[in-house]
């Protein structure tokens, strides 16, 4: 029964080569390792206290590739997956803890969200469909979406879109994140394929799709839709949170998929927004300067008050606006992080910060302080 619980996507699997996180970008610069193991960083009363050490894993049981993603279930639990197929998925408590482990088939593992349904957690997990193959160059597979319990059990999978003839033959599927509306509609963000968000209802049948490059209108494009978040911070009026990271903004649609407004976010290449109370947090994977030059290794983390206006960026430079327009931010010196993919935040304001090639660490622990 264990074996085929730890292995359970394997008849899904689409390859069992290790992955890339992301299109090619090259690897990251080594970062100078010298700087003390806790640090306290960020702004504006949103300041924490570093725990590069918060994982009690050993590499030779749990080997890591890149923490991708990590929420929290109903029992307080940190979820996190990854893209090494000897474990996709970890499972911790908050002190650290190596509870469980499982999956083996997920080579993109990329995209991680939680829902609760008649009292069950549930999970979705995205494989966005890049690998590496064993000269280390990336290749494209299709990506996929599947539901699971916690534990998991599969419930279902998404496949490509074409085949229910909602995309053409050339356009890619690699998808990168999921979000849950509160009616139980998923969206799937296409962020490494053609940039779509596709809604689907709560059994995985098709609705709509938008986004894309395409549209008369350029803000309601998408460029490297990485991440998608339900915002309820209006329970009224819930909205779409879309990231289009190579515009470096987030992009906020109806629940139908009409386009509101955009975020903008100078010089950070965000991840997925992921709301707290009244704040949005995210992960930033690099930055570049205002003359548009990028710096591999630049990542950090952003925090956003509830008028959208960024407060804090822990491991990055103090937010600047001048007359209400946020000017470009880079990464801060002695550098905490190396490519912030994503983060989760527990019911103590801790922040847990997975990174994306960032020589197979672990997820790190911010104390807020």
């Amino acid at each position: 029964m264990e074996n085929s619980r730890r292995n359970f996507i394997k008849n899904t699997a689409v390859a069992s080569l290790a992955v890339a996180a992301a299109p090619a970008k090259g690897f990251a610069i080594l970062h100078n390792d010298k700087q003390p193991d806790e640090q306290t960083i960020g702004h504006n009363g949103y300041t924490y206290k570093v725990d590069k050490n918060w994982a009690k894993i050993s590499i030779n049981n749990t080997p890591l590739a890149n923490c991708h993603e990590m929420v929290q279930d109903s029992q307080g639990r940190l979820i996190m997956l990854g893209d090494h197929t000897h474990n996709n998925v970890l499972v911790f408590d908050k002190s650290g803890k190596l509870l469980d482990y499982w999956g083996t088939s997920l080579p993109g593992g990329h995209g991680l969200s939680i829902s609760k349904e008649g009292g069950e957690d549930f999970l979705l997990l995205t494989d966005c469909g890049w690998a590496l193959d064993r000269t280390g160059n990336t290749y494209g597979q299709s990506g996929q979406v599947l539901k699971t319990t916690v534990d998991g059990k599969l419930i279902f999978a998404i496949g490509h879109p074409r085949t229910i003839g909602i995309y053409k033959d050339n356009e890619p599927f690699k998808p990168t994140e999921t979000a849950i509306a509160p009616n139980g509609d998923i969206y799937v963000a296409d962020g490494y394929g053609s940039d779509y968000i596709i809604q689907y209802n709560s059994k995985g049948q098709y609705i709509r799709h938008f986004g894309g490059h395409n549209n008369s209108n350029p803000d309601h494009n998408l460029r490297n839709a990485h991440g998608v978040t339900v915002d309820t911070r209006d329970k009224n009026n819930p909205t779409l949170i879309c990231t289009s990271r190579e515009e470096n903004c987030f992009k906020v649609f109806t629940l139908d998929g009409k386009f509101i407004k955009r975020i903008d976010m100078p010089g950070m290449y965000v991840c997925r927004a992921v709301i707290n109370d009244n704040n949005i947090y995210a992960g930033v994977c690099w930055s570049k300067n205002a003359q548009g030059k990028q710096f591999d290794g630049s990542g950090f983390v952003t925090i956003l008050d509830k008028d959208n206006k960024v407060i804090s960026n822990p491991g990055g430079a103090a937010p600047n606006y001048k007359n209400g327009v946020l000017q470009q931010t880079l990464q801060a010196p002695n550098a905490t992080f190396m490519h912030g993919h994503d983060v989760c935040i527990d019911e103590d304001k801790s922040i847990y910060v997975c990174q994306w090639n960032a020589n197979h660490t672990a997820p790190i622990k911010l104390t807020r302080v």
